[in-house]
């Protein structure tokens, strides 16, 4: 694989290089975000691995910027900053994963190797997602209930997708974790808890019925509310 590695300390750049090339891809590594948003917007990566606090652009600003452009490549975000907040912060930014600093280097490159292969598998046939009066529409990347339009992040995008594709079927949180984020969150977070949150406020509050249930315990299912 070609992988762009955007670090600005250099030791943790240079562990980072070597040990993707010991895994035989090919590894470009700059030090800033300025920089990083050249390479990313000239050349073709399979995955970029990026730091949150870089000169000139720093990863969060440097991620919109890139997922404004249109890039798609996958994005594992690199960060000292472990919190629920902070992770939900970047994930909105358009990263894929994010990794918290220190990390093993084996868990690095299961993440990489998640990311691609995770990307790869979405390339899918035109799909149209539907229950009750929720539609998802993958071509488009839409989403209507009751015709209007549903604005979504890109997280809450794949949740909702995710949801739809095990309506009538109870999803556990680590389930949701593997399957949309293909991460396991650290014991504790309850990232997944504040997107379900994100999301029921948004298809949900001001619609009838409801179709995100939570079963105590257990985790979470799409299915039209009992009559």
């Amino acid at each position: 694989m070609k992988i762009l590695v955007i670090e600005d300390e250099p030791k943790v750049a240079s562990f980072i290089k070597q040990g993707l090339e010991e895994q035989s891809n090919e590894v470009t590594v700059c030090y800033d975000g300025f920089f990083g948003k050249k390479l990313a917007s000239e050349n073709y990566y399979d995955v970029i691995i990026m730091d949150l606090m870089i000169p000139y652009l720093n990863g969060l600003d440097l991620c919109k910027s890139l997922r404004a452009e249109g890039l798609k490549t996958p994005i594992l975000m690199l960060t000292a900053l472990g919190t629920t907040d902070d992770k939900v912060i970047g994930l909105d930014a358009g990263a894929d994963d994010y990794l918290v600093k220190p990390f093993e280097f084996k868990e690095l490159l299961a993440r990489v190797r998640a990311l691609t292969k995770r990307y790869t598998d979405n390339v899918s046939e035109p799909k149209i997602l539907t229950i009750a009066d929720l539609e998802m529409n993958l071509d488009e990347k839409r989403v209507r209930r009751s015709g209007k339009i549903i604005d979504l992040t890109a997280k809450e995008f794949g949740l909702l997708e995710y949801l739809l594709r095990n309506k009538n079927k109870m999803v556990s949180r680590t389930e949701i974790a593997e399957k949309v984020w293909d991460i396991h969150f650290d014991t504790g977070t309850n990232v997944i808890d504040v997107y379900v949150n994100f999301l029921r406020k948004k298809i949900d509050k001001e619609f009838t019925p409801k179709l995100i249930h939570t079963m105590v315990g257990m985790g979470y299912i799409l299915r039209e509310e009992d009559k």
